[in-house]
């Protein structure tokens, strides 16, 4: 019963914490800034429990933090022009610099710390700095912070976690993944996905709401995408959220922990609380910009 406690004020705390960010961009900055570089130093943290693994945890933290930032400085085009793009530079050479070092650390495996080096970067570094992308749009004379479609991820991952447990739970028979996640269930993931459904269409209802004006006309407020489109973008959640939290459990299996850490009272480490999100961002961007080419 205490653990129970326990983890619903931590969720609570933590749902909160992440709405409240996305109201400013100052606070979205700061938040998932805060939440990669803790993300990456965790991470490496557990790699290098394995045997031969030796990853820079600092470096690797400095530089996942420093490519966040260096997104934000882009997408957010602060000061305009191709130049922006420099800003990536200091990046690029710590990388080459964590490549080159191998070369004089003369660990018994440099092509584990290579790999687990570039994997912190890759897995998490990238995914949460490209909120940004989501979070900062250019309407062709200007850039905008919108709220609504970096917040609609999360809100389609906690709802797709809370009808799957409530789901799986109820009417849960044929696992879905019983090698790596024996808990997850068929019925489990349909009922998550068929709730996130419900709750694209609501977000879409309200982004494209219509007015009824005083002659007696609907005039119609077109949002940023249209119900269709938050269908789509709630199933591709659901289905890369999916994949984030089987990936991660495959993680923690493969290293023979139950959790990636304990940052999160009831809710283990940032890892544990982030996994679906890892693949679900990028997968978020990509659906995004395919709907811009047609």
């Amino acid at each position: 019963m205490k653990n129970f406690i326990v983890r619903t004020i931590t969720g609570i705390i933590f749902v909160a914490a992440v709405v409240a960010s996305f109201l400013t961009p100052e606070g979205m900055v700061a938040l998932f800034a805060l939440v990669t570089g803790l993300t990456v130093w965790e991470f490496t943290g557990l790699v290098n429990e394995r045997p031969e693994v030796t990853v820079n945890r600092f470096i690797c933290t400095v530089a996942g933090g420093y490519f966040f930032f260096a997104m934000t400085y882009y997408c957010s085009d602060i000061y305009g022009g191709a130049a922006k793009s420099v800003v990536f530079i200091p990046y690029l050479v710590t990388i080459v610099y964590l490549l080159v070092a191998e070369l004089y650390l003369k660990q018994e495996d440099p092509i584990n710390n290579w790999a687990y080096t570039m994997l912190s970067q890759m897995y998490i570094a990238l995914p949460f700095s490209l909120i940004n992308v989501l979070a900062f749009n250019n309407t062709g004379d200007l850039v905008v912070f919108n709220t609504l479609l970096p917040l609609s991820v999360f809100i389609f991952l906690w709802v797709n976690d809370t009808g799957a447990y409530c789901v799986g739970s109820l009417l849960g028979r044929h696992k879905l993944f019983p090698r790596i996640s024996p808990g997850k269930s068929w019925e489990g993931s349909i009922g998550g996905a068929i709730f996130v459904l419900l709750a694209a269409w609501g977000i879409g209802y309200l982004d494209n709401i219509q007015i009824l004006d005083y002659d007696g006309h609907h005039t119609l407020f077109r949002g940023i995408l249209s119900i269709p489109q938050w269908l789509g973008l709630g199933l591709v959640v659901v289905v890369f959220g999916t994949w984030g939290d089987l990936v991660e459990s495959l993680f923690k299996r493969t290293l023979g922990v139950k959790d990636s850490g304990n940052i999160l009272p009831g809710h283990g480490g940032m890892l544990d609380r982030f996994d679906s999100s890892l693949l679900a961002i990028p997968a978020a961007v990509v659906y995004l910009y395919t709907l811009s080419l047609f």
